[in-house]
């Protein structure tokens, strides 16, 4: 059985969570560099905070994670665990945030390691989507907030 798409979903993951980019840096080198203080800060009003944007991130991974598993998950984009305000982040903290980010990485990989093309190609997690589009669209969730974290950090560095 071919892995070609599985190997490249993986580079593309880790990628993005660490590795070289040629479009900017990855998450972890947008991140580290974020204080306990920043990272709770919303640069105006209409922007989240990094840490809302890491738990955001994260949020959706966990989902995928539970449908690729086959289990279900109930998140949407109405649910109230999609955007947690910073408040309810900052009892979390920076340090788990960044864990938690971290954490999902590998699960994500592990459980995608041990697979081939077909499966993510011949198995869905809701008619007509495909457990590849699912892991796809995790690609793009990742990069679409990590521009996002990239903007919240130069708004918060302008004010200083």
């Amino acid at each position: 059985m071919s892995r070609k798409i599985v190997e490249n979903i993986i580079v593309q993951l880790r990628d993005i969570q660490n590795g070289k980019t040629w479009y900017d840096d990855n998450l972890e080198n947008k991140i580290e560099p974020i204080s306990e203080t920043q990272a709770f800060e919303r640069p105006i009003p209409e922007v989240h905070s990094a840490a809302e944007l890491i738990y955001h991130i994260w949020v959706w991974r966990m989902h995928a994670i539970k449908l690729l598993r086959g289990q279900e998950s109930k998140l949407s984009i109405e649910s109230p665990e999609n955007w947690k305000s910073n408040e309810a982040l900052k009892k979390m903290g920076w340090k788990k945030l960044k864990a938690d980010l971290r954490e999902s990485q590998t699960e994500l990989i592990a459980f995608l390691s041990d697979k081939n093309d077909d499966y993510l190609e011949n198995n869905t997690y809701k008619p007509n989507h495909t457990l590849k589009y699912l892991v796809e669209g995790i690609i793009h969730h990742d990069l679409y907030h990590l521009g996002q974290i990239g903007i919240t950090i130069k708004l918060l560095d302008m004010d200083r």
